[in-house]
């Protein structure tokens, strides 16, 4: 092992007071001082070469079959040798400043390579041999209890020559008390562990050998980066080899991925974040250097896979536009983590990825948003639903927007400042409808999210009115049909999330128009039956008059009921109020007529409903 040039003086004085008092009074502050470090150097000899590991090859360096330094039962002899180690830096400063050439510095320099060796030892087997005390999980926790400030103390405390008395075993009776006896055992070996490696990380540094010690950390902890991505299922896979893959398989990817990140930014990265800034907390560029170098790579890994799923445009389709979604959120549920962690200059391009990544889905899911869009304008289905039920293109659309409000928040986000685009094949008067982005409120956090979901059912209201048409000449049944695909989109948004971003006033207009709807049907589809009685049923009337106002009641009623009787209204409150609104115009004026005329009238034939029979059949319609 190659000497360094620099000479680090340590603050730390040796208690040397007592052999000072045997000099003569007449020695010379100079000689004395020389002195003191001579015995300073053999008193560091004696607890260096006790612990010489007499062997220079990598491996014996790093064999478990040496006694550890830092054992349990060695803890007193260690803390002697790392203030050996810092008096031997003191007395090597002194030497250097008076005879570069002496004798004594070439010996303190021999045993000062000798101690850095041991040093080297210890760091790789406390690092290696404490894997579930460095747990990343239990490093991440601690790093956020309230244990915090008391733990750092007592890293310090090694240092400082100081130690807790542990429990009284013998007073200890019950099994919550031997619960917190483990408990404390192992919080104890945890705060060892942290506290060998920031004491021989600082003795390693400030004796000139911080390269050999980052070397170390870098080579273990970048090994346990790699195992733990591996076993989390997170690969390196680029843009063209995702383009090669089906979608089934591209899920599979996917899937995976969201079920490692949290893990891998709070609890992977997020300790070894915590374990380097304590090891290295002598030195901010260490700090820096060591985290960069086992962490840039595989955190690049982690956050370029949502930007080159973003690449793979031949998946894209409004289907498979939720997955991308849940990438987006899991990135951006991350963002501040990701800040916090991968804070150092040198990890920026780690930040720039992770946002890249969040502007590619962003693209990549305004771009399904519009295919979805133009799904819905270009929908060429000419077949009436029958019975004037609710078309399938409705309860696609709603359907998915139900689904989408899921990831309103990330949304809003991805359509911040994207202007809708008003179809001009669109009719005028839509422009004006209660779904326009007027009635959206533009301070409101969702206003974005808002106003394209309103665009979105404005262009569906727009196809469904055209829907409309295929039912030809029965004007009636295409008004139940926009009366009952306006009613399921209200209660779509009702029933969902949908209703805190398109809001009450919009609902209650469109629950207007679905009344409009409704009474035209009823206007179209009942007129003959409405307008066979007189205006007012008890108006004195020829009986040639009360047999034809019969006769046409009664024709009209049979062939509405016989047209209507296939008809649907599928929402069972719709079909109640129409139910009822009917039987409202029709039964009244129908029993007082029928009350004051079926006797003077007197042949069944003629008379062939009573008030009744009108209700039982209305009950049994749609």
């Amino acid at each position: 092992m190659k000497m360094r040039n620099k000479i680090f003086l340590s603050p730390l004085i040796s208690p040397t007071s007592s052999h000072s008092s045997s000099h003569s009074s007449k020695t010379s502050p100079h000689t004395l001082s020389a002195t003191i470090m001579e015995e300073n150097v053999d008193c560091a000899e004696v607890i260096i070469r006790k612990w010489d590991l007499n062997a220079t090859d990598s491996a014996r360096l790093y064999s478990s079959n040496t006694p550890s330094l830092f054992a349990q039962d060695h803890r007193s002899q260690a803390q002697q040798f790392i203030k050996s180690v810092n008096d031997l830096q003191s007395a090597m400063h002194f030497f250097v400043s008076e005879d570069p050439g002496s004798p004594m510095l070439i010996r303190a320099q021999n045993l000062m390579q000798i101690a850095m060796k041991r040093l080297e030892k210890e760091f790789y087997s406390v690092l290696k041999t404490n894997m579930t005390a460095l747990h990343l999980e239990s490093v991440s926790l601690r790093s956020s209890s309230s244990r915090a400030s008391s733990t750092w103390s007592a890293f310090s405390d090694f240092q400082n020559g100081e130690t807790s008395e542990g429990e009284d075993d013998d007073e200890i009776t019950t099994d919550i008390d031997q619960i917190h006896i483990k408990s404390n055992k192992t919080e104890k070996v945890y705060e060892d562990v942290m506290s060998d490696l920031r004491v021989i990380a600082n003795c390693m540094i400030s004796s000139g050998y911080g390269k050999e010690c980052m070397h170390i950390y870098n080579l273990i902890r970048k090994s346990i980066i790699d195992e733990t991505l591996y076993y989390l299922g997170v690969e390196q896979l680029s843009s063209s080899q995702l383009q090669k893959m089906a979608w089934d398989d591209i899920e599979v990817k996917i899937k995976k991925w969201l079920a490692a990140v949290k893990t891998a930014v709070k609890t992977l990265f997020h300790g070894e974040r915590v374990l380097c800034d304590h090891v290295f907390c002598a030195s901010e560029k260490i700090r820096e250097t060591c985290f960069t170098e086992i962490s840039r790579g595989n955190a690049l890994t982690l956050f370029s896979f949502p930007e080159n799923v973003a690449r793979c445009k031949k998946i894209f389709s409004p289907e498979k536009m939720f997955r991308f979604l849940d990438i987006y959120e899991a990135v951006s549920e991350l963002w501040i983590d990701i800040g916090m962690i991968f804070s150092f200059d040198s990890l920026s391009g780690v930040r720039a990825q992770a946002m890249t990544s969040l502007l590619k889905l962003g693209e990549a899911v305004r771009t399904m948003l519009l295919q979805f869009e133009s799904a819905i304008e270009k929908d060429s289905s000419k077949m009436a639903v029958p019975g004037g039920g609710v078309h399938p293109l409705a309860r696609y659309v709603m359907n998915y927007l139900v689904f989408l409000t899921d990831y309103s928040g990330a949304l809003a986000d991805i359509v911040t400042d994207w202007p809708t685009s008003v179809q001009k094949s669109l009719p005028e008067s839509y422009f004006s409808s209660p779904t326009s982005a007027t009635d959206v409120d533009d301070d409101s956090p969702a206003s974005t999210i808002s106003v394209r979901l309103a665009w979105i059912i404005l262009v569906l209201l727009c196809k469904l009115d055209g829907k409309a048409g295929c039912y030809g000449d029965h004007v009636a049944l295409s008004y139940l049909f926009l009366a009952n695909n306006l009613n399921y989109v209200v209660s779509k948004v009702k029933t969902s999330n949908l209703m805190l971003l398109m809001g009450a006033d919009c609902v209650s207009k469109h629950e207007s128009k679905v009344k409009q709807y409704s009474a035209k049907y009823e206007r179209m589809g009942w007129a003959k039956v409405l307008t066979s009685l007189p205006d007012d049923a008890t108006v004195e009337i020829s009986l040639p008059e009360i047999k034809d106002s019969f006769r046409k009641f009664n024709s009209g009623f049979e062939e509405a009921y016989r047209v209507q009787s296939s008809w649907v209204i599928p929402d069972s409150k719709l079909r109640d109020q129409i139910k009822f609104s009917l039987s409202e115009k029709m039964v009244p004026g129908y029993r007082v007529f029928y009350e004051n005329h079926r006797e003077e009238v007197g042949d069944e034939s003629i008379v062939r409903f009573t008030p009744d029979d009108l209700e039982n059949c209305l009950s049994d319609l749609f």
